[in-house]
């Protein structure tokens, strides 16, 4: 997709291309039709995808305001891809690339690779998404774990705890009360950046943000956390919030810190992969891609770097676009400019 075109029309509410794409905002996790009255946001807080599944897929919420899920496409690829992601999200099983095929009037090979070209994942990572979706929400809304169990498709308790646990960070039951027996501190500091956000539970960091406001970064960490007991602790986190302040500072020019993180066994082998990148360097998502052994899942690389819930410590910041450009960043590009422009300084380059 040409992002700059893609802009244009968004910018100009043009109503000729409703369908072709949608805008996503990552300051409010909505994303949008391009006709939507709403007030544009800044350009480097936009994110765009082909459709609206794609955008759920990273965790975006359809706009209520224009309601860009309900608009049809004219584009045949779109239009057999977003009917198989409608399957998937209707079915009780995730249905099998045969199946599916068959229901669109595409070849299982053609369907896979389509659907991964278009959403960013293989259908069956579509699926499995969505049934830990729909285990979270049941789970939130106080639902017993079997009920929230079977509702979400899991045909057994093993088979839940194999795979959710992975997802969700903690056992089931202990994430349906919201992580209430979590017990987090939290520091905000001024940086030379913006201002620097560390939560931090007893066994290491659990949560690194960038804004400019108090009470937004505070808001941020308690639907994070809903259920846990937070306090501010600004005396208490001195030996997480330093070393990040100094490595803004240009004074430390990496970070290892305890980590207290949730994440699926492909975000950490990225993850895991991003600390490996020097200061004063950057890999493209193409190119982490390939490290990690998956070189057709730039997408979903760009998803990880996206979830990432302790940046700095986890440099995704260092990720760029195949043609150098920055692309996007969670905490927004300029951000994401000023630290790869320091890290070049200090590096000599």
């Amino acid at each position: 997709m040409d992002t700059n075109k893609l802009w244009t029309a968004f910018e100009a509410r043009d109503a000729g291309a409703d369908g072709s794409f949608v805008a996503a905002v990552t300051s409010t996790g909505i994303y949008c039709k391009a006709s939507c009255p709403a007030r544009r946001p800044k350009r480097e807080n936009v994110r765009f995808y082909p459709m609206p599944e794609a955008a759920e897929h990273d965790g975006y919420r359809a706009c209520k305001r224009c309601r860009p899920n309900l608009v049809e496409t004219d584009n045949p690829r779109l239009r057999a891809i977003r009917k198989a992601a409608r399957l998937i999200d209707d079915a009780d099983a995730i249905p099998t690339l045969t199946m599916l095929g068959r229901a669109v009037g595409i070849s299982p090979h053609h369907l896979q690779r389509l659907f991964t070209e278009i959403v960013g994942v293989s259908p069956r990572a579509y699926g499995e998404a969505k049934r830990v979706a729909r285990l979270k929400d049941d789970l939130k809304k106080g639902e017993p774990v079997a009920q929230a169990m079977y509702g979400a498709g899991y045909g057994s308790a093993s088979r839940l705890y194999e795979k959710a646990k992975a997802e969700l960070g903690m056992t089931p039951a202990r994430y349906r009360k919201g992580g209430v027996d979590e017990d987090i501190r939290y520091a905000i500091k001024k940086t030379p950046l913006d201002l620097l956000l560390v939560a931090a539970t007893k066994k290491g960091v659990c949560m690194i943000a960038l804004g400019d406001d108090e009470k937004r970064l505070g808001k941020e960490l308690q639907a994070e956390f809903p259920g846990a007991s937070i306090a501010r602790d600004e005396g208490g986190l001195g030996s997480y919030v330093d070393p990040i302040v100094r490595h803004l500072s240009g004074k430390l020019p990496d970070l290892s810190l305890p980590l207290d993180i949730r994440a699926t066994a492909f975000q950490r082998r990225v993850w895991q992969e991003l600390q490996r990148i020097p200061s004063g360097k950057t890999a493209s998502y193409q190119e982490v891609a390939e490290r990690i052994g998956k070189p057709s899942a730039v997408r979903a690389v760009a998803n990880a770097c996206g979830a990432n819930p302790v940046p700095l410590v986890i440099p995704c910041h260092r990720v760029v676009r195949t043609d150098g450009t920055t692309g996007g960043y969670r905490w927004g590009s300029k951000r994401k400019e000023a630290l790869l422009a320091r890290e070049r300084r200090e590096a000599g380059e």
